[in-house]
């Protein structure tokens, strides 16, 4: 059986890891290579880095940090925030990242994701979409959730990946940061949806979301997180040995 991930978030602005609720209100948290280095050493499966207001500020991302947090870490680096052409996805891949994360530069400009997957295949390119229920619909936010695309959700990442992408992640906003747990049945329309890779991001409160996220949602690949990792109400160690011990396969570190 294929293991499950446990993905820690880095919210990153202005070079520091701050994080919010449905993506209002953001506090500073930690240095993200301080905090890179601690999740890598700490059982995280993977890292996603997102430049939480390059897209809105119209600026490229921070990638002299970039360049630290991806010396740091031994697991997979996903990488999001103001990628809008092909060379933004070759800047972020030579500074270290493992696959890049579109969102915006993909709703201006769809072919991106045709382009980027043709020249450095589709394992490098992640779709994220901010979805938030309005009207009755599932629809697609950006710039950080600001902006109302007026896309309907599920048909844009189908789109997506027919167009090359490898892997979503879904951020549900009406979950962000609510701990409440994810939000289940935006997530079942998604997998039911694609068959790539599907990261459930936004809502977890504790290791019983994540028990849940699994069991219920068994096409979901990986779980994705930040508050609580970053406030230390959960350790990767912990939730995967729970997990682990609820049948859901898990990679453990070697004690």
């Amino acid at each position: 059986m294929i293991t499950k991930r446990i993905i820690p978030c880095l919210d990153v602005k202005n070079g520091r890891v701050v994080k919010g609720v449905n993506f209002q209100g953001l506090n500073d948290v930690n240095s993200p290579v301080e905090l890179a280095k601690y999740y890598s050493d700490n059982g995280a499966d993977e890292l996603v880095f997102y430049d939480i207001t390059a897209s809105a500020e119209g600026r490229r991302l921070f990638t002299d940090i970039l360049c630290e947090v991806a010396k740091q870490i031994f697991i997979p680096l996903t990488v999001g925030g103001g990628i809008n052409t092909v060379e933004d996805f070759d800047r972020v891949l030579k500074c270290g990242a493992d696959k890049v994360s579109v969102n915006s530069g993909a709703i201006r400009n769809p072919n991106l994701i045709y382009e980027a997957a043709k020249r450095y295949g589709d394992q490098c390119v992640v779709i994220s979409a901010d979805v938030k229920r309005l009207d009755g619909e599932y629809r697609v936010f950006a710039r950080g959730g600001r902006d109302d695309t007026g896309l309907e959700a599920i048909s844009w990442i189908k789109r997506c990946v027919d167009m090359g992408a490898g892997e979503v992640v879904l951020n549900s906003i009406d979950t962000d940061g609510v701990k409440g747990g994810f939000d289940l049945e935006m997530l079942d329309a998604v997998c039911n949806a694609v068959n790539v890779p599907v990261i459930a991001s936004g809502g977890a409160g504790g290791i019983d979301d994540f028990i849940t996220l699994f069991k219920t949602l068994p096409k979901v690949d990986a779980g994705l997180a930040a508050s609580i990792f970053h406030f230390g109400e959960v350790s990767i160690a912990d939730l995967k040995a729970r997990l682990a011990a609820e049948g859901i396969p898990m990679r453990l570190m070697h004690q």
